[in-house]
């Protein structure tokens, strides 16, 4: 394997400096533009906003099961509908196989907290944020939402979901700072990238479809 040389001229060692700090501010554009675009909707379940839907993105199962990381996600969800803020809960996941059901093992789970099963929708196409975002509104016709997931991807959430034309609070629940946090951490760096070209070309989901009523006939169910 050739060794990788630094360049001997002072001359080449500033180009070498000036392509490394290029590349650093390359970088953190897509995180800026984040943090630039979700500055001011990030709330807590205590002081979210009245708002008629909530998403609850998939973290994965275990033993088909929400994992830790998605019944933290479930929680707070259900916490949200027993105080009155929020009416109907979207779960929005993947069922890209028959052995792995992300959205019926999330309605499940919130059943068992209180949710009624009437209150809950299911996107079994959320295959990344941006196929749920656009899915939301495109499929689901939802115009505001709040958004659930972990800290370290609730920016990205936020920032996707008000490009998809969905207007957008997001709430980052708490999460133990294990391994899983810190890869979590570490991915929003290079998923941060993607976002930003999502946003900007705005591409289709990989499945789209027709529009579904039910977030409509929920609301309809609720008085609303």
């Amino acid at each position: 394997m050739p060794r990788l040389r630094l360049p001997r001229t002072r001359k080449g060692q500033r180009r070498a400096v000036q392509a490394i700090m290029l590349l650093c501010v390359l970088a953190l554009l897509p995180a800026t533009w984040m943090y630039m675009v979700t500055g001011d909707r990030l709330r807590t379940t205590a002081d979210a906003p009245r708002t008629e839907v909530a998403v609850v993105f998939g973290a994965g199962l275990w033993d088909g099961e929400p994992s830790p990381y998605l019944a933290h996600r479930l929680d707070a969800a259900a916490k949200l509908y027993r105080s009155g803020r929020i009416e109907v809960v979207l779960v929005t996941g993947d069922n890209s196989r028959e052995d792995y059901d992300e959205p019926d093992a999330m309605r499940a789970y919130l059943t068992k907290r209180g949710v009624p099963d009437g209150r809950i929708v299911s996107d079994y196409a959320g295959f990344d944020t941006w196929d749920s975002c656009v899915r939301a509104r495109k499929i689901f016709g939802v115009r505001q939402a709040v958004l659930i997931s972990q800290g370290f991807h609730i920016r990205r959430a936020v920032a996707l979901c008000q490009a998809a034309g969905v207007r957008s609070y997001g709430i980052g629940v708490d999460a133990k700072h294990d391994a899983t946090w810190y890869y979590g951490g570490a991915r929003e760096v290079f998923a941060a990238g993607k976002a930003a070209l999502d946003a900007v070309f705005k591409p289709d989901p990989q499945c789209l479809g027709p529009r579904e009523p039910g977030v409509t006939r929920a609301l309809a169910a609720a008085g609303k």
